[in-house]
């Protein structure tokens, strides 16, 4: 696949992104690099490879779900707050 500007227009449309003109060149010499080292990938073997080997029929491992209370943590958190006051985030009104 070639990335050329025609292409690079049809993902700005697609993406509602906007690439300025002196970053385009830059942008498809990138698309171009990571396009040509996908299609790398094709080259690769897998005939003799499961469709499934990284799957498991086992589920996913839970764990107890215990509630924790460590107000260490919530004054670590609230001391990078611009505003607080008796353990909570103090706001602006927006509501009048």
């Amino acid at each position: 696949m070639q990335v050329d500007d025609a292409l690079l227009t049809r993902l700005e449309k697609l993406s509602y992104l906007h690439v300025s003109d002196d970053k385009r060149e830059e942008i498809i010499s990138q698309l171009s690099q990571i396009v040509s080292f996908v299609d790398n990938l094709s080259e690769l073997d897998t005939d003799g490879v499961d469709d499934t080997f990284a799957m498991s029929n086992k589920a996913t491992p839970l764990r107890e779900d215990i509630p924790n209370c460590d107000a260490s943590i919530s004054q670590a958190i609230l001391k990078h707050a611009p505003k607080s006051a008796d353990d909570f985030f103090i706001v602006p009104k927006i509501i009048e």
